[in-house]
């Protein structure tokens, strides 16, 4: 078992023994071999890169090629306890209907995402008037996967404009800890990713 990346173990951290969960956008396949390993969880992945696809099968993984902008749209109602996003949504060229399905065929959901609010963005910003990159955003302006740029607050306002719940949120800094558990203006600055547990409201 490899070691993942620290958004992913919270994301971990956040899933119960034994549940189903769908890996969206899944890569190599590191969280769901994590939790087949940690949490008995009967996993699946669809991911868009065959390379990946092939990684996660080579590694015993139920993983199938495809894109989550098109394909999650097939997927019954509440078909899994958790469904999980991790640093994607921010890449997809529709996020709002994407965290539509999500929450739909999920009892609940999973989604990281970087910060464009987080203070390093902002400072470089300021002071070279350039797009900013970063560790975790490690792209030129003309080279970047990320097409929707957002701040922790604003994906807080859209899932309560969109009537979705945020039961747990973990503020991680630049060193991977976490720095908070609420999605204050202040985690704003200072956090550089979020992690939020989703469920629709009434479910």
């Amino acid at each position: 078992m490899v070691d993942i990346r620290d958004d992913l173990k919270l994301i971990a951290e956040m899933v119960e023994p034994n549940s189903r969960v769908l890996d969206v956008g899944c890569g190599d396949g590191a969280l769901l071999d994590h939790l087949a390993h940690t949490k008995n969880v009967d996993g699946r992945g669809i991911e868009l890169s065959m390379d990946g696809v092939r990684q996660c099968v080579a590694h015993g993984l139920s993983v199938i090629q495809g894109d989550a902008e098109t394909d999650l749209k097939d997927y019954p109602a509440e078909a899994f306890d958790y469904v999980i996003l991790g640093q994607t949504l921010q890449a997809m060229k529709q996020p709002r209907d994407v965290l539509e399905m999500l929450c739909r065929i999920g009892r609940r959901a999973i989604v990281s995402v970087p910060n464009f609010g987080y203070w390093r963005v902002r400072m470089q910003l300021m002071l070279t008037g350039r797009m900013p990159v970063t560790e975790k955003l490690g792209y030129q302006w003309w080279e970047t996967p990320n097409i929707h740029f957002c701040t922790l607050r604003d994906f807080v306002v859209l899932t309560e404009e969109m009537g979705i719940t945020i039961e747990q949120t973990r503020i991680i800094d630049r060193a991977g800890r976490v720095t908070s558990h609420a999605h204050s203006g202040f985690a704003n600055l200072l956090g550089e990713q979020g992690v939020f547990l989703l469920r629709r409201n009434g479910n």
